[in-house]
């Protein structure tokens, strides 16, 4: 994955578009927890290469997470992270943000990130979920 045409500012423009965020305090606050939280689950070469639209905490020494979550797991940790947060509203952020990121990243890169993450993400980054049933 190439991301070396990432750009921080058009990157939060989109949450902000895809969020319907008032503010751009409000976008970069609920980008910053998502990517946050995407991060640990991501391994060292995924986290070099988003680099440039991650938190600065988000460094390549922070631990990995204990276990994968499910997609839904994610998201309940995630509004753990949100003043004030739903289920329902820690979706719409995680979703938002998310569903930017693939924008940016593009089909192919966009790919290689979810199959790094368990199954159930697709929807998350605003994809349909073409996993076979078994």
């Amino acid at each position: 994955m190439t991301v070396t045409t990432l750009q921080p500012r058009s990157f939060m423009e989109a949450v902000r578009e895809v969020g319907q965020y008032r503010t751009e305090a409000e976008a970069e606050a609920v980008t910053h927890t998502v990517l946050l939280a995407l991060a640990a689950h991501l391994p060292a070469t995924e986290r070099t290469e988003l680099t440039p639209l991650l938190p600065t905490d988000a460094t390549l020494s922070s631990p990995l997470a204990p276990r994968p979550l499910t997609a839904r797991e994610f998201v309940e940790s995630v509004a753990l992270h949100i003043e004030n947060a739903t289920p329902a509203t820690a979706r719409w952020h995680v979703t938002s943000v998310l569903t930017a990121l693939a924008q940016e990243l593009g089909a192919a890169q966009t790919a290689r990130l979810l199959a790094q993450l368990p199954p159930g993400y697709a929807l998350l980054f605003g994809l349909a979920d073409l996993a076979a049933v078994a």
